[in-house]
């Protein structure tokens, strides 16, 4: 059904994905629940009102979630939100009330539902593929990222895709793909984090799993040294066609050993 936000959805429900929970200084923020309209004049000041009071609440700095659809019954929103904590809820309620939304809609009824979320970390699905798609987008403010993990993933090249899920929005992804090497090895790239969801520990959550299912394998990372250095990557003096750059490493590659990416780094 055609919503308020002017897109075509299906039914979507809260959930809790099932992985390795990322550690969190305060949990995240979610609301599920639903907006009922007493008769067709609320229906119709909702349908007016609705699509500003979405795009604001998905400008707000801390909105990571936002989203509104309409029920097979006109009269009824469900509604699903998530943001990076109780502050930010709490600054978008009292953006809200200031709102025309938020002074038309006070006889509304709201069967809402709020709990804490910790986003977790687990294996790419196939219905993960397009929020991914839009994290790297977002996340490098262009399309070449997006692109080097599609390729990677079409020509079974990406050993490892972990996406950090907090209540089924994708806010994190990392790619392990092989390397060509003396010895068993991966290159880590890319490693993203939605802008709104930086600074909270989820890329470095994203690094160490990655870093644990890769186990014996040594993994490759050109990168931030302050970044990637407290995660326990060191200088990797190898013979690659980024040699000169910040590489570093986790792992036993010989110095001066050469190394070799997978096509999809060479593709244009």
């Amino acid at each position: 059904m055609t919503c308020a936000c002017g897109h075509h959805h299906s039914p979507r429900h809260h959930h809790n994905a099932k992985g390795t929970p990322v550690a969190l200084k305060t949990p995240m923020f979610g609301l599920t629940g639903r907006l009922v309209c007493a008769d067709a004049g609320q229906m119709m000041t909702a349908l007016s009102l609705l699509p500003d009071h979405i795009a604001l609440s998905r400008d707000e700095p801390g909105c990571l979630h936002f989203d509104l659809w309409q029920d097979e019954n006109p009269l009824v929103w469900h509604l699903s939100e998530l943001f990076t904590d109780a502050d930010a809820f709490a600054a978008h309620g009292a953006r809200t009330r200031d709102s025309a939304w938020g002074r038309e809609s006070e006889g509304f009824t709201f069967d809402l539902h709020r709990h804490d979320v910790i986003p977790v970390i687990r294996r790419e699905t196939r219905q993960d593929l397009d929020a991914i798609d839009a994290l790297l987008r977002d996340a490098f403010k262009g399309e070449g990222e997006a692109r080097l993990v599609r390729k990677l993933r079409a020509d079974g090249d990406l050993s490892l895709s972990l996406v950090a899920d907090a209540a089924g929005t994708i806010l994190g992804h990392v790619a392990l793909s092989p390397l060509s090497a003396d010895r068993p090895a991966h290159a880590l790239a890319p490693l993203a984090v939605a802008p709104k969801a930086q600074r909270l520990g989820i890329g470095a959550a994203l690094t160490r799993e990655a870093v644990v299912w890769a186990d014996a394998a040594s993994v490759v990372v050109l990168g931030d040294p302050d970044y990637y250095g407290p995660l326990g990557f060191r200088p990797a003096d190898l013979a690659s066609p980024y040699a000169g750059l910040p590489l570093q490493m986790i792992g036993d590659l010989p110095k001066g050993s050469r190394i070799g990416y997978a096509p999809a780094f060479a593709a244009p």
